[in-house]
């Protein structure tokens, strides 16, 4: 009798061993709670194949056997390889249209400022479906296949239609004058391949972001330098445009550009395909203007409220004010900006950490100002080089006798720009916008692109009006030799100066937000409780 009462027993003690070794092992292996929909997770798999869905609810994410480099490295190929065929496309679309379609210069520069300005203008349509409704995953794999479906589209429109005769767009061979129905097929082929890579940019940067838990030390490290090796592997891509297809696009050899544009496009897709069994994801959050539109309208009808105890404007006790999968924002510091000159962010950031005990070494708003100030010392450059080309201009063959070399300072100046600015900016938007919208964050690192894209078109119109009147060529002829680039480049220095005054008040009054921190215990119990749920389905 004793020892059948003693068998209740040691089974209850084994099982509360049981009970804290699992526990013990979720402290190690689970962190960061979230709203996901990982494969690789604490939920049952039976469950998983019995919805047919990757939406299986509120787990925590498991860091071995998903996410992390593993994941990311996928994504990074993923967008070498699709920005190597953007811009094997984008790269010498100028002289596409003049060439081949036949647009002066001009007007050339205007169509590709558009079309540039609509690429990044769709950010904001992709950000927006992948934190509403299709998650960041589904939202980049048609995203690409759009891209995909517009570059084979191109490919096939100038090679059947206005590559004619063939080898022309050369400088010297002159094509065909292009039938209104090819212009068209071209131009369709054209924004879609605009609304496929710039539907999928910022949320690829946000899915790459997503494969790192911010709440665990070494993975938030490696977040902030997925972002730099982000922009390493655009610039690769870009690097293999820039050289070796734009030497066969200017040499006639369009078609096969733009084909190899595809193959590319098409190996991004298969790679990000490669890593679905691997990638960790996270759920949508609906969608966020109605939520944005409460605060609007609550302030609006609060705007002359007083109350005694400030607290009650902030906080609101229980969970009933939070939105599940979220963090709340945390109270804000007053963030004062300091301005000043840099170089290169590896070897500039470690040294501002020490100096500073800021771990990031310069904040985001600290590096993109450096940024302005690194590009108006570029346009100044070009300027430079601009007028010393134009004093060696040979009148008898429309040549300048200036060396290459003189273009050098423009553009380690632009690169070293682009390094503080694009990266600090990726950062920014990822780090500040809430958990919810964080796709969309990105996209407004995007979207100012698509206004500087659209202002610059404005501008050419402007500046082409003003100064070509009189039967004056103007600033930016045919001939540039008989125009002032030199004079354009000036004027965008004095407005890069003018948007870097702007920006450093703007910059000095804007407060840092800070998110809550997440539990592993909480975590634990989260990962616990769903266990618990699907075992009894």
């Amino acid at each position: 009798m004793d020892n059948l009462q003693r068998k209740p027993e040691m089974a209850a003690l084994d099982s509360v061993n049981v009970t804290n070794e699992t526990a013990l092992k979720a402290k190690e292996d689970y962190s960061g709670l979230r709203e996901s929909e990982a494969v690789n997770t604490n939920c049952n798999k039976n469950e998983q194949k019995k919805t047919n869905s990757l939406n299986i609810g509120y787990c925590c994410i498991k860091r071995k056997g998903s996410g992390g480099w593993n994941s990311a490295s996928l994504l990074l190929v993923n967008q070498g390889l699709a920005t190597l065929a953007f811009f094997g496309v984008g790269v010498n679309l100028v002289l596409f249209l003049n060439r081949v379609i036949g647009q002066d210069n001009a007007a050339a520069a205007n169509s590709v400022s558009k079309w540039t300005g609509t690429v990044y203008l769709c950010s904001l349509v992709g950000a927006f479906l992948s934190d509403s409704y299709w998650g960041r995953y589904l939202t980049c794999a048609i995203f690409q296949l759009i891209f995909v479906l517009g570059l084979v589209l191109l490919s096939l429109s100038s090679w059947l239609f206005l590559i004619k005769p063939e080898g022309c767009g050369d400088g010297e061979l002159i094509c065909n004058p292009s039938s209104p129905i090819s212009i068209v097929i071209f131009y369709l082929a054209m924004y879609l391949v605009a609304f496929g890579y710039g539907g999928h940019q910022p949320t690829i940067a946000t899915f790459g972001a997503d494969q790192f838990d911010e709440n665990h030390p070494k993975e938030r490290i490696s977040k902030g330098a997925f972002f730099c090796y982000f922009y390493f592997a655009l610039n690769v891509g870009s690097l293999f445009s820039n050289t070796i297809l734009v030497y066969y696009e200017d040499t006639g050899k369009w078609t096969l550009g733009f084909w190899v544009s595809t193959g590319s496009a098409i190996l991004a897709l298969l790679s990000f395909l490669l890593g679905s069994p691997a990638y960790r994801y996270i759920k949508p959050c609906g969608n966020p203007l109605p939520r944005v539109a409460q605060v609007f309208v609550a302030a609006a009808r609060k705007w002359k409220e007083v109350l005694d105890d400030d607290d009650v404007l902030y906080e609101v006790d229980g969970s009933e004010s939070a939105i599940k999968g979220s963090r709340k924002i945390l109270h804000s510091n007053e963030f004062d900006v300091l301005i000043c000159t840099g170089i290169y962010r590896q070897i500039l950031v470690p040294l501002a950490g020490r100096l500073s005990g800021n771990s990031k070494g310069l904040t985001e708003l600290q590096r993109m100002g450096i940024g302005l100030i690194i590009g108006m010392l570029a346009m100044v450059a070009a300027g430079v080089t601009e007028v010393e080309r134009l004093k060696r201009v040979i009148p008898e063959e429309h040549i300048s006798s200036l060396s290459i070399f003189w273009q050098i300072p423009q553009y380690v100046l632009v690169g070293a720009s682009e390094v503080f600015m694009y990266v600090g900016q990726l950062e920014f938007f990822n780090g500040q916008a809430p958990d919810g919208i964080k796709s969309f964050g990105s996209s407004l690192c995007m979207a100012s692109i698509s206004l500087g894209n659209y202002v610059s078109s404005m501008l050419v119109n402007m500046v082409m009006g003003i100064t070509a009147r009189g039967n004056r060529p103007g600033w930016i002829p045919d001939d540039l030799n008989s125009g002032h680039m030199d004079r354009f480049y000036f004027l965008i220095a004095v407005l890069t100066a003018a948007d870097f005054v702007v920006y450093v008040f703007c910059a000095k009054w804007y407060k840092c937000i800070n998110l809550e921190a997440v539990d592993d215990k909480e975590c634990q119990r989260e990962g616990q409780r769903e266990e618990e749920v699907l075992s009894r389905v």
